[in-house]
């Protein structure tokens, strides 16, 4: 066969080559038709392949098997010659362009077309790893982007002679490689992909075959997730200009009696358009101070040993290695701002003034709260608010919690239109609820010792401290009880965690262990992190939990001094844009981590002035994800998740005072929403039992509201909404987030 030139006519079997369009993998692929003028796309496979032994044999069972498959996202086969001079493979024309082409000339792509190019990715995969083929030919050249989503072939070009067989699995670290290549501009910087997809992404690249999803778990993921398809276009204006310009060649070359060059459009994939999920309260709240004084805070990147990791011993790096094939993070650096960083906003804002209060027939011992109603649990009944009003919205129910919020407990969550409750009832114990939100009506209410041996005496064995839900999955955190009466500071505790399917309750699975102490859920994606620690030993530890395989371990960090860890209950840790953070160090440390790997993307010292030691608290992050706020001292710093760098800092007037009157929470407060966050702004209590409510944008107080009554630990409130909702004895009191 000659290529195809500027004069005659190029034939391969029965069709005319008209144009070169692409090469993959050693092959050419051409723009061709039939005598009667029907356009395909002729593969021709490259000499040396083509004379490899054995190779027109394992191509010829190939496509033998791939000829009846199709799919939305599969461009499927025409014909095939593997006996020819030149084997080659028709396959039908679509118009649009290789997926290297777009990237190189107009740069990597949105977050939107991101999506859409996972999604199909993914769905054209499944639909070939449920016939029990494998591609083994997924990159930037293979991949081609229409105007209604990417495709791929429905074969990849067999394996030369020898050549390891791919499998499933490398089909998927090839599809996140390829997706990765979109979103960093072909640099394969994991830091390049959006929040949204740096997860699910992440564990497609995993070193171990055995740790990557399933095509089938890649389509489930993208599916709940629920973020909006693009409006219009998936693809920029640019990129589909150059679209219509290549089907205009092609069309010419065809001298215009070409018939059905672009097949009608698939029907939109699921998962790839809905509106976008309302973000929970932050699971990772808590405004807990370690100790230490107020002082004016200095910023330093560096000088600050990592975290140690599995890559490394003690003292030694923690970034474990990355998957093959991927440029290892840069070195941790100091972020980009002064050594002094932002001067202090001292907070000071006037009383705030109530929307509306109302007293009700028991005191609440915890609240949950959405934009449109507030859950009010008690000892004795659960009851339901108009968060607009106060009134009574739904009729009361019987579950009740007769310990409520503390210190290292809190049983309620809202999520997506449903509340969850750890409760009780008159008849039963040890129970996990869901309301809908829009009606107040019981969704589902399992008995947590159900379906276990030992049946109710589990209750008393598994002590639930928190319940927290991702996506479609329900979570319940706790510890496992000894009952020998003993407790050793010498001894690791065990915890567990529980997954439910949010929709009906049924559990899914269970893991539990003395590397399970304290849990993080994040909002979104399927990695949790628990931390764990041996009060007398350091030192302590983050691992990472994959929920997408019932609860297996992935990468662990050893975090020194870092003890409390060893606390059962709420998350010490934070989740923000792809992001684990946590305090390590000597105490004074911030890290943040890359979910996927646990590599280190940066690090933040806390140093004081005058050279005292500061100890920081519970990080908790933005609802949108791009700010994380951290107790240091008797301050409280906003830093930009994405590298790191101060952007202001709130102090008390007269923090100093060691009598520990104007704190941000005490050292012993470690669990509970001591803070949270609505759209702009921050909300958090201080050891005087005064809750602030604070500019996101600015770090200066909006107002403030001061309570004498509240519990020394445990300050009951819960934001809902634009709003906050303040529980003191049988009063609960609404607050708008501005203060009118």
């Amino acid at each position: 066969m000659n290529h195809p030139g500027t004069e005659g006519t190029q034939r391969i079997g029965p069709y005319v080559l008209l144009q070169r369009e692409r090469t993959v993998g050693g092959s050419e692929l051409f723009a061709a038709r039939t005598d009667e003028g029907l356009l395909v796309t002729v593969t021709v496979v490259g000499p040396e392949r083509a004379a490899g032994p054995g190779f027109r044999h394992r191509f010829r069972a190939t496509v033998q098997a791939s000829r009846t498959l199709s799919g939305a996202f599969l461009v499927p086969i025409v014909d095939a010659d593997a006996d020819a001079p030149v084997p080659w493979l028709a396959t039908r024309f679509t118009a649009g362009l290789s997926l290297r082409h777009v990237v190189d000339r107009h740069g990597a792509l949105a977050e939107p077309a991101l999506r859409v190019l996972a999604d199909g990715l993914a769905r054209a995969l499944a639909t070939l790893h449920e016939a029990g083929t494998v591609h083994g030919e997924v990159d930037p050249d293979s991949v081609l982007l229409t105007m209604d989503g990417p495709r791929i072939s429905v074969l990849g070009m067999p394996e030369p002679a020898g050549s390891p067989a791919s499998s499933p699995t490398d089909d998927i670290f090839a599809l996140g490689s390829t997706v990765l290549f979109a979103a960093s501009g072909g640099e394969q910087d994991t830091g390049a992909l959006p929040a949204s997809l740096r997860e699910v992404i992440g564990g497609c690249l995993y070193p171990e075959p055995a740790d990557r999803p399933t095509a089938e778990q890649l389509v489930d993921y993208l599916e709940h997730q629920d973020l909006p398809a693009p409006a219009g276009s998936w693809l920029p204006a640019a990129v589909t200009a150059d679209m219509a310009a290549a089907a205009a060649s092609v069309g010419s070359a065809t001298g215009g009696g070409a018939r059905g060059p672009v097949p009608p459009p698939p029907v939109p994939a699921a998962g790839t358009g809905v509106s976008r999920r309302n973000l929970i309260i932050g699971l990772a709240g808590g405004a807990a101070l370690l100790g230490g004084a107020a002082a004016a805070l200095a910023f330093s990147g560096d000088s600050s040993p990592a975290p140690e990791g599995r890559a490394g011993g003690p003292g030694t790096s923690a970034r474990p290695a990355p998957p093959s094939g991927l440029r290892s993070p840069s070195a941790p650096s100091a972020p980009p701002s002064s050594a002094d960083g932002p001067e202090p906003v001292v907070l000071a804002g006037p009383d705030a003034a109530e929307a509306w209060s109302r007293a009700g027939k028991y005191a609440p011992n915890c609240l949950e709260a959405s934009d449109k109603v507030i859950m009010v649990v008690g000892k004795k009944a659960t009851s339901f608010l108009d968060a607009a009003t106060g009134n009574r919205a739904f009729d009361s129910l019987n579950t009740a919690s007769d310990s409520g919020t503390g210190l290292f407990r809190y049983p309620t969550a809202y999520v997506d239109g449903v509340f969850y409750l750890l409760c009780d009832t008159p008849s039963q114990s040890g129970l996990l609820a869901a309301f809908d939100a829009a009606s107040g009506k019981a969704k589902w209410a399992i008995n947590l010792a159900a379906g276990d041996p030992g049946g109710a005496k589990l209750i008393s064995k598994y002590r639930s401290n928190y319940v927290a839900a991702a996506g479609n999955t329900v979570y319940v955190c706790g510890q496992v009880r000894e009952f020998d009466g003993k407790f050793s500071a010498e001894e690791p505790t065990t915890g567990y965690i529980r997954a439910f399917n949010a929709t009906t309750g049924k559990r899914l699975w269970q893991v539990e262990g003395t590397d399970i102490n304290n849990v993080l859920v994040p909002p979104s994606g399927s990695r949790l992190l628990a931390a764990s620690a041996v009060p007398a030993k350091k030192p302590g530890r983050v691992q990472m939990i994959d929920a997408g395989r019932k609860g297996a371990r992935g990468w662990k960090v050893s975090v020194p001094h870092a003890s409390s860890y060893f606390t059962m209950g709420w998350p010490l840790t934070c989740y923000a844009a792809g992001l684990f953070l946590f305090a390590g160090g000597t105490g004074n440390t911030l890290f943040a981590v890359d979910t996927a790997t646990g590599s280190e993307k940066w690090h933040q010292r806390f140093e004081a002035k005058n050279g005292d030691q500061v100890h920081i608290g519970t990080p908790f992050s933005s609802l949108d994800g791009t700010t994380v706020y951290v107790p240091v001292g008797g301050d409280l710093v906003a830093l930009a998740t994405a590298d790191g760098t101060a952007r202001w800092v709130a102090t008390l007037d007269g923090a100093g005072d060691m009598g520990g009157a104007n704190l941000f929470k005490a050292s012993l407060t470690l669990g509970g929403r001591n803070a949270q966050c609505s759209a702009d702004t921050v909300f958090a209590t201080d050891s005087a039992k005064t809750l602030w409510a604070i500019d996101a944008a600015t770090g200066r107080a909006r107002w403030k509201y001061s309570d004498s009554s509240q519990p020394d630990v445990g300050f009951l409130w819960t934001v809902g909404g634009d709003r906050v909702f303040v529980a003191s004895h049988l009063t609960i009191t609404a607050i708008a987030a501005h203060g009118r």
